[in-house]
């Protein structure tokens, strides 16, 4: 029986499963709907695609070095418990492992773990678990020597932040230091010429806005942006800032006297940038007694 893009757009509205999973599940009852929705829900991929709409701003981040290639990936799911679950941090581990042959995170989907792809293991975890869970992220950190570091770890190689930090030189402990230094810090950028031209702007407007309050003549004013903007830079780039284990030094003097260069880094923490849901518990109590 030939399959329709009006079937396949129908058994999505009713089971929420992707475009592909819809056509096969057609293709495999040659057309049958019925016999389509329960072949999609023995793979658990219906049960998985109706999760797919729940946020998920927990999980764990998983970091992972192998030469001079440092990789970091975030596995949201809906809960903490699910992230302290010893199933889950296999995965998690699992992608990570993977994370290391592969460029970017639309490969890593496609990478093979366990004979399946981390795509389809994903979906298999969500439905037998049953939270909507989430590989958001993937970054890669290369270098002469790459350094990583897990903050709240949860398991070995994976914690609530991971870092990672590349550097020139021999490494003699100074780079867990900076990869700490930066957990903490969360700096933007490596140097002031990495940072988004966009944030530099939109800092020296409000620095400039408030210099101008003060009545000062335009000279004057130019200096005090100069000097201003100075100390934004120290405050937010990683080579420009305070060493937090020893203040007196700037994180590039520290590495520079550690007898290495630092170039580059990345810090990725779980749930950055996710907008939680608020739960109201009066709400689902009362829900639960009208019910």
């Amino acid at each position: 029986m030939a399959i329709t893009a009006q079937m396949v757009k129908d058994l999505r509205d009713t089971t929420g499963a992707g475009m592909m999973d819809a056509k096969k599940a057609l293709t495999e009852t040659n057309g049958d709907m019925e016999a389509a929705v329960d072949w999609l829900r023995t793979k658990g991929l219906a049960k998985a695609a109706k999760k797919s709409g729940r946020v998920a701003a927990e999980g764990l981040v998983g970091v992972a070095v192998k030469g001079g290639k440092g990789v970091a990936i975030e596995v949201n799911s809906e809960t903490d418990f699910v992230a302290k679950n010893e199933e889950f941090q296999s995965m998690v581990r699992s992608f990570t492992e993977a994370a290391l042959d592969v460029s970017d995170i639309e490969a890593l989907k496609e990478a093979t773990v366990n004979g399946k792809t981390v795509a389809e293991t994903l979906t298999d975890a969500i439905a037998k678990i049953g939270e909507n869970m989430t590989l958001r992220r993937m970054v890669v950190v290369e270098g002469e020597t790459v350094v990583s570091y897990v903050h709240n770890a949860a398991a070995e190689g994976m914690g609530k932040i991971g870092v990672l930090v590349g550097m020139k030189g021999n490494d003699t402990g100074i780079g867990k230091q900076i990869a700490m230094h930066v957990a903490a810090t969360s700096p933007a950028s490596l140097s002031e010429k990495d940072l988004d031209p966009a944030l530099i702007e939109r800092e020296k407007a409000i620095l400039t806005e408030q210099a101008r309050e003060s009545g000062k003549p335009e000279a004057v004013i130019e200096k005090m942006i100069v000097g201003r903007m100075a100390k934004f830079f120290e405050e937010v780039t990683l080579l420009g800032q305070k060493f937090v284990i020893n203040p007196d030094v700037t994180v590039a003097q520290a590495a520079k006297d550690a007898g290495v260069e630092i170039t580059g880094f990345a810090r990725v923490a779980v749930g950055e940038g996710i907008e939680k849901e608020k739960e109201d518990f009066a709400a689902e109590v009362a829900k639960t007694r009208g019910a």
